[in-house]
């Protein structure tokens, strides 16, 4: 190939990127890059004050409020991440049956998902609001909770995890529910008559074939699930604000707080920061596990 095709196939090449690198630059590269620079500053709504190095990040290593953020989006993430990945494996081996009904039910799995995070939270605090909620309601109907007692689940420091964690789910498992069902279909039928006709039950085929083949799967969805809780805000804000006394104010939450009702910007893009690298070591450390897994 001559020297004047190959630049020609360059240039051609770079037409085609350039439109999406100048965008990326514009819209990821250079807001990171800004951000990074609003952390070194003392900085307000009306912009920069002074420049102060690196005391917005030794700043957040004594904040007591910092630390309890973190440890709330923690609990959140060890309490939701698993009930995610277990009920959308369920779910998608339901939706995998041979059944008239697998069209349904892919659908109505699938429906919450499309709701907004307004909607969705406003069906949740109607779900879990005592002496007229559904769930006390329910629970008042079976037996199980006496007439005369309602449980506050938004408002018990217990209760009010397992509130948020069990909307969650229900709202997004639609997305890792497909993920599963697409890494069911691509096991062969083969594999499972293979099983059946050495004896294999199919408690045995789901153990020693299913799981296993799900395993990349599982790790990506574990993966995607950890950071979606560690960016968790709009559920939270709305149904809880935070409360009761901060016990379930996330990290997203404070950061927001420091930069628009302490007028603190600087300080919130360090923690914007903090909370990056933690993201960063969790998912390499989630990478260097799955690799040893494999091997």
């Amino acid at each position: 190939m001559s020297k004047a095709r190959k630049r020609k196939k360059f240039l051609v090449a770079l037409a085609f990127i350039l439109p999406f690198f100048i965008l990326y630059t514009i819209f990821t590269i250079w807001p990171v890059l800004q951000g990074f620079y609003v952390s070194l500053h003392k900085w307000g709504l009306m912009g920069k004050q002074k420049f102060i190095g690196f005391d917005n990040y030794a700043k957040f290593l004594t904040d007591k409020n910092f630390w309890g953020a973190l440890k709330n989006t923690a609990i959140f993430a060890a309490i939701t991440t698993p009930m995610l990945v277990v009920m959308a494996m369920l779910l998608a081996m339901l939706a995998n049956r041979g059944t008239k009904m697998k069209k349904g039910l892919r659908i109505i799995y699938y429906l919450p998902s499309v709701l907004s995070v307004s909607v969705a939270s406003f069906i949740a605090k109607y779900t879990f609001t005592p002496y007229t909620g559904l769930m006390n309601g329910v629970l008042h109907s079976l037996g199980i909770l006496p007439a005369s007692k309602e449980l506050q689940w938004l408002q018990d420091p217990k209760l009010v995890w397992i509130s948020i964690s069990a909307m969650t789910v229900w709202w997004t498992i639609g997305f890792s529910m497909f993920l599963y069902l697409s890494a069911l279909q691509d096991i062969s039928a083969d594999i499972y008559e293979a099983a059946a006709l050495d004896g294999a039950t199919k408690r045995q085929q789901f153990f020693s074939i299913v799981l296993p083949l799900l395993k990349p799967t599982t790790w990506l969805i574990t993966l995607l699930q950890m950071i979606a809780c560690f960016k968790v805000f709009g559920q939270i804000y709305m149904i809880t604000g935070g409360g009761p006394a901060s016990s379930t104010r996330p990290m997203i939450q404070y950061i927001y707080e420091n930069a628009f009702e302490k007028n603190n910007m600087g300080y919130a893009a360090a923690m914007s920061y903090v909370l990056f690298g933690i993201l960063l070591i969790l998912s390499l450390g989630q990478q260097i596990l799955q690799r040893r897994g494999e091997d």
